[in-house]
């Protein structure tokens, strides 16, 4: 089906859905190296007023991506609940947004609708929204996830605590995990980025946080965040594993350069399951996505960059994720060019996550070799706290010397939350302050005053 849009005395013509939606998409290097972007801006809006008209139920019998040739568009159409859809079923795409904006759209209305919205209408819907309207709305979805603590309820925001080394060095890695609890970090999770995928080196990791958790009574989850099959190998050897990790993307054949499947991924899930190593809840996977990852790996099929990713987050919501991960600004200016467009992705992703029920976090973050700075970050930080994000990162410095890139730092936790006044998971911050790390209020302790920890803590790991 075509699609037309009358600007003045031009007509625009977009063949399909597919090239709708793209041209419509606020610009971004990728969409213009994949060559599906707007050619000007009176093309752009042109498509957005096209996109506008268009009804929801559209995008359940008019595929992007063929439902005969792609496993994640089966997901999609099957998964799809006719019920929670009802509610929304009349409206167009712009009809939808000025319903998520209504002040009588509240969080029980968007939780009733979320297993009747495909990651297409979401996406297109999020192409009319101005930045405002997507933080306004995302802040109204909150999606609460268990698993040692609890993430996600409104008023709170959480830490993946990233202490990474470039060599896995045991104790480099463990004096960056102590720096970072003692700024309050990590209850989202401690997550290492391994230089190796050697099982043996990942095992290790996995053994020397999961014995100081147990040490301290940490109410936090660990992760090594190495390939599906070296976790579900791991497990099979006994290793401690709390959350499982993996990059997944929004087509079969994205995935496919990941070395994944659906099926691979309920496999690694119900491993997980199977050790049963929560305490007040289940959500156990942590996955990782960043737009551009299936034009990197030719698997776009002329979808824009955008559109892909929010498909992505329909394969994490299948597995009922603890932490979902847009690691926004990693791929490279070859995708989003600078600050601003970064910002733009940030808060995309996060609208778009909530709105299908995932519980977005956004490692907010930027190459040397892009058009941003640390001001950029600090802007979107503040945005997506605003916002509700459900998680950030915190990384010694925020340089992070093993994958290269700049993001936020265990002080920039610190920032966001003296100035909106977030909490951290209940359960962690209770710890904190029995560990003389934090007192009532959540507010950091003088460092005479958290010294026992920090020299019993240095004592175990063999820290000078």
């Amino acid at each position: 089906m075509s699609y037309t849009e009358t600007i003045g005395s031009r007509t625009y013509r977009f063949a399909d859905l597919k090239t709708l939606m793209a041209k419509a998409s606020p610009q971004r290097s990728g969409d213009q190296l994949a060559g599906v972007a707007a050619a000007s801006e009176e093309e752009r809006v042109a498509a957005k007023m096209a996109l506008a008209q268009v009804p929801l139920r559209t995008f359940l019998n008019e595929a992007l991506i063929p439902y005969e040739s792609d496993e994640v568009t089966r997901l999609v159409i099957d998964d799809h609940s006719p019920q929670a859809f009802a509610e929304i079923s009349h409206l167009t795409v712009g009809d939808f947004r000025n319903w998520l904006l209504s002040t009588t759209t509240d969080a029980d209305a968007l939780t009733r609708i979320t297993a009747g919205l495909t990651p297409e209408m979401v996406a297109a819907v999020s192409k009319l929204m101005r930045n405002q309207d997507l933080i306004a709305a995302a802040r109204k979805r909150p999606v609460i996830t268990r698993f040692r603590n609890t993430v996600g309820l409104p008023g709170h925001m959480s830490v993946r605590l990233q202490p990474n080394h470039p060599t896995d060095d045991v104790k480099g890695i463990a004096a960056s995990m102590l720096d970072g609890l003692m700024y309050g970090c990590g209850d989202a999770m401690i997550g290492i980025n391994p230089a190796s995928d050697n099982l043996a080196a990942i095992t290790k990791l996995l053994l020397m946080i999961d014995d100081f958790r147990q040490r301290y009574q940490v109410p936090t989850q660990s992760c090594v965040l190495t390939h599906v099959t070296n976790t579900i190998a791991a497990i099979e050897k006994g290793a401690p594993v709390d959350l499982v990790f993996q990059s997944i993307a929004g087509t079969e054949k994205a995935n496919a350069g990941f070395g994944i499947s659906l099926a691979l991924l309920q496999e690694a899930y119900e491993a997980g399951l199977s050790l049963k190593r929560g305490t007040v809840g289940n959500n156990l996977m942590y996955f990782e996505t960043g737009q551009g990852s299936a034009l990197s790996a030719d698997a776009h099929f002329g979808v824009d960059q955008q559109t892909c990713e929010v498909r992505a987050y329909a394969v994490a919501r299948k597995f009922n994720p603890f932490l979902v991960n847009t690691v926004v600004g990693f791929i490279g200016p070859e995708y989003l060019y600078d600050g601003k467009q970064i910002t733009r992705a940030g808060l995309e992703d996060h609208f778009c996550g909530k709105l299908l029920g995932v519980p977005m976090g956004c490692d907010i973050c930027y190459t040397n070799h892009a058009e941003a700075d640390q001001d950029d970050m600090d802007n979107l930080l503040t945005l997506l706290g605003v916002a509700g994000i459900n998680f950030i990162m915190g990384i010694p410095g925020a340089d992070d010397v093993m994958l290269n890139y700049q993001s936020t730092s265990f002080h920039d936790a610190l920032y966001v939350r003296d100035v909106l006044g977030l909490r951290r998971a209940p359960e962690f911050e209770e710890w904190l302050e029995s560990m003389q790390i934090t007192d009532a209020r959540g507010a950091l302790l003088s460092a005479s005053t958290q010294q026992p920890l920090l020299e019993g803590a240095r004592d175990w790991m063999g820290i000078a």
